[in-house]
């Protein structure tokens, strides 16, 4: 995988070259400043981009513009953000226009090694990748909502799904059956109106969607 870091701190820069390179993965360019983010993925058109939040000159939301700028220019460019803190205004911003291919983590995620590299996987295959402490705010900030009907399982599994596991992986994590699983999709979909199907990311995307634009 061809992929272009953008991050400030020298040290978190470094340390994601080398845990990419050691998985196997071909770091293309680095940025250090936000100026520099949109030039380098532009030039290299990578397979996936991790990017700072807040980057020079501003530290304000550099890293996010670079993001956004760079899939209207290159549609569909996996992307994964990476935060120092939950900033729920940055996460719904970047799933504006669309989840496919999109991932936002908390910095500390990055410690979690295989966690770091599924995720980065995931996105760029076309899937998302959301921090569970993200996936919660987005579950929590709005109230009245169809959300409020769910069951408190099935909110457990609209989470995972958010993150973007698969109906075993959540089964596993919950201790259930895949059945079940695909049961309490079924009654989530139903709940907020949308379509019944659960496969592939198209759940995943249906959910988001839904979340970012009530």
């Amino acid at each position: 995988m061809r992929v272009v870091i953008a991050e400030d701190n020298a040290l978190l820069r470094e340390g994601l070259v080398l845990l990419l390179t050691s998985a196997g993965h071909d770091v293309v360019a680095v940025a250090g400043t936000g100026p520099e983010v949109l030039p380098a993925l532009l030039e290299h058109r990578p397979d996936a981009a991790v990017l700072d939040v807040r980057m020079p000159p501003g530290f304000r939301d550099e890293g996010l513009r670079a993001a956004l700028e760079a899939r209207e220019r290159i549609p569909g460019l996996p992307v994964l953000v990476l935060s120092q803190y939950v900033e729920e205004s940055y996460a719904a911003e970047l799933l504006t226009g669309g989840a496919s291919g999109l991932g936002y983590l908390l910095k500390d995620r990055v410690g979690r090694v295989d966690e770091f590299l599924d995720a980065l996987e995931r996105v760029a295959a076309g899937g998302t990748a959301l921090d569970p402490e993200v996936v919660t705010e987005l579950l929590t900030r709005r109230k009245d909502s169809p959300l409020d009907s769910l069951t408190p399982r099935e909110r457990e599994v609209l989470a995972l799904m958010a993150e973007g596991h698969d109906n075993a992986t959540i089964a596993k994590t919950l201790v259930v059956t895949e059945r079940a699983v695909h049961k309490h999709i079924g009654n989530v979909f139903l709940k907020l109106g949308l379509p019944p199907s659960d496969s592939g990311h198209r759940r995943v995307l249906a959910v988001l969607a839904y979340l970012n634009n009530q």
